[in-house]
């Protein structure tokens, strides 16, 4: 069934709305024998997402799914950022992989997820006549009785999920907009399924930006107005675009473009920056507008004003609820980064470090003037915080608790730069992971603490454990131990970190040391397992740093970790395009972390 694209959404008792996700819609067949994935067009989509395939080939083995067979879904096969958005450049990847091995190696670093909105059939019964709300209670059921998510999570490791419907379309929608999510659609809760035919049953609405730019040619052949922006002295395309116009405003601008043409040939026609424009589009990806369309002409703007910089600002789309101030203030020295900049990223990052962040006690690192000015530690929340900031009283301390996108974008406009976080969660006593912080004295011997990673890595894979490394964001690294929440007490994992640190020196005593004063280290690198403990802190990951460059703690694939890794090569700027690139490499931590082998381990060294 197809949709209508509307700019609003129809409010009414007989409407309600879902997210729309950004990626391959699906039809998805599973019979006894066969699973069938099937694209819009037609296409089979079995090799491009081998990870959904085997994971419904496990649930046929299921007696609860084997007497429902055939079933026949609808959905969307995308690689969730957030709950409400999907990592478009990440799917458009998967879309353009071919060779076997490259699919499998990208099913395992940056999954997708079919996501499952209508059920057409269930055994012997079509359900293409049975109206929507009856065909989503069927298949809520469904997944009930499968025991799979009842609604989006990227955190979930399941590559099945449903997709529930909202009854008011604002809350959503606000949702969207500050998750920065594709649109949302609108359905008839009595609508029938209507295959391969457009209606206005199912409606789309898209979260549309504006950006303000100029023309710079018009494509003879395809009828596209090509468009572009200045960055400092230079023009710089960034797309093209044909739908928005009527016949009227095209013949205009085309008139216009052709009186003030300096140059035509075969294919184009060129004109000097001078006619400006609105457009309306969905995102800025690889420097390229997404489904631009025409919104209006701007006679009141100069075409000196229709810059690169203020489209990157647009595409933040900041939460109304979280006030910005000084968004031009620079924060390093060395590098070209304002606090918008440095906004963007919480935002766009904001998926990867909330779930750290979530349910325990903050302390951040403030730098009120960025990197030319002091700093100060910041626990007790100031009592000038907006109600959506939540807090929890501990020790007399007034914490604030990051659980959500509006209290991370505040904090960073406080600049509230560094994130540290205690290694248990609120109310609990009990740490719910371990980390060790390999500290070289100073960056020229780095590799000392990549070696010490690699040396736990190798001893944790010795007694069945699974470790995850990042960057401090400084000149070590930090090794990461995820355990079962509520389980082990900080004195059981003292006697682990403890040995653990011992046998580092035992076997590398030039290398490594446990002496707490720096002035005795020498050369050597700390291996510091005191500071995991009740009341200690460690740099959240993700977070970044006050150093002279924008550094982040960043989260590194083991592999690697290597003599060619460098802290530096972690910032601000290469993040977020290494996360869309390689995807997270702390995925996997809450899934490892509810079913670490720990006790095992901790029960030989108690003996020993």
């Amino acid at each position: 069934m197809l949709l209508n694209l509307h700019r609003n959404p129809p409010i009414g008792e007989d409407w309600v709305y879902e997210v729309k996700y950004d990626g391959f819609r699906c039809v998805a067949s599973l019979d006894k024998d066969t699973i069938s994935l099937q694209s819009r067009n037609g296409k089979t989509l079995n090799h491009q997402f081998p990870e959904v395939v085997n994971f419904m080939g496990s649930l046929l083995e299921k007696e609860d799914i084997k007497q429902k067979l055939p079933l026949i879904f609808d959905g969307e096969i995308a690689i969730l950022s957030s709950p409400m958005k999907a990592d478009f450049a990440a799917i458009q990847k998967r879309g353009r992989t071919k060779k076997t091995e490259k699919v499998e190696a990208l099913s395992q670093s940056n999954p997708a997820t079919y996501l499952v909105f209508d059920i057409l059939q269930v055994g012997n019964e079509t359900l293409y006549d049975t109206p929507l709300f009856e065909r989503k209670e069927i298949l809520k059921e469904l997944f009930s009785t499968l025991q799979l998510p009842l609604s989006p999570s990227k955190d979930i490791p399941f590559p099945l999920q449903y997709v529930p419907f909202h009854k008011k379309a604002d809350t959503l929608w606000d949702e969207i907009k500050l998750e920065n999510g594709e649109g949302m659609i609108a359905k008839k809760i009595r609508s029938t399924y209507r295959q391969g035919k457009r209606s206005d049953d199912w409606i789309k609405i898209k979260n549309y930006k504006v950006i303000t730019c100029f023309i710079t040619s018009f494509q003879k052949e395809n009828g596209f107005f090509h468009v572009g922006l200045y960055k400092n002295s230079s023009i710089v395309p960034i797309g093209l675009f044909s739908h928005g116009m009527n016949q009227d405003e095209r013949q205009a601008l085309l008139s216009v473009i052709k009186a003030n043409s300096y140059k035509e040939d075969s294919q184009f026609i060129h004109v000097e920056p001078g006619i400006c424009l609105d457009l309306f589009y969905l995102e800025l990806y690889q420097s390229q507008l997404r489904h631009p369309e025409f919104h209006r002409f701007r006679f009141d703007v100069q075409v000196k004003d229709c810059t690169f910089d203020k489209l990157q600002k647009s595409d933040i789309n900041l939460p109304k609820s979280v006030g910005i101030t000084n968004p031009e203030k620079p924060l390093w020295k060395d590098e070209s980064v304002t606090k918008l900049d440095f906004l963007h990223y919480l935002k766009e990052v904001a998926p990867y470090i909330l779930p750290f962040l979530k349910n325990r006690l903050l302390t951040t690192i403030r730098f009120p003037h960025g990197m030319f000015g002091e700093s100060f530690y910041q626990k007790n929340c100031p009592d000038y915080a907006p109600s959506f900031v939540e807090t929890t009283l501990e020790d007399g301390i007034r914490y604030i608790v990051c659980n959500n996108l509006e209290t991370l974008l505040w904090l960073g406009n406080q600049l509230a730069i560094e994130f540290h976080i205690p290694f248990q969660k609120i109310g609990d006593r009990l740490p719910c992971e371990i980390v060790f912080d390999l500290d070289p004295p100073s960056a020229e011997y780095f590799y000392g603490a990549i070696k010490g990673a690699l040396m736990m890595q190798k001893i944790f894979e010795q007694l069945g454990l699974q470790t995850f490394v990042k960057t401090s964001g400084r000149k070590g690294l930090q090794v990461y131990l995820p355990i079962p929440e509520k389980t082990f007490s900080y004195e059981d994992t003292r006697i682990f970190t403890e040995f653990i640190a011992n046998y580092l020196v035992s076997k590398e005593p030039e290398l490594f040391t446990i002496e707490r004063l720096k002035k005795k280290r020498g050369n050597k690198i700390y291996v510091d397992y005191i500071q995991h403990g009740e009341g200690k802190t460690i740099i959240s990951p993700y977070s970044l740093r006050g150093n002279t460059l924008p550094t982040v703690a960043a989260p590194l694939f083991w592999p690697e970790v290597n003599t060619k890794l460098k802290p530096e090569f972690f910032t601000i700027f290469s993040v977020m395009e290494r996360l869309k690139e390689k995807g997270d490499p702390f995925k996997d931590y809450l899934k490892i972390q509810a079913n670490q082998p720990f006790g095992q381990v901790l029960t030989f060294l108690k003996k020993v």
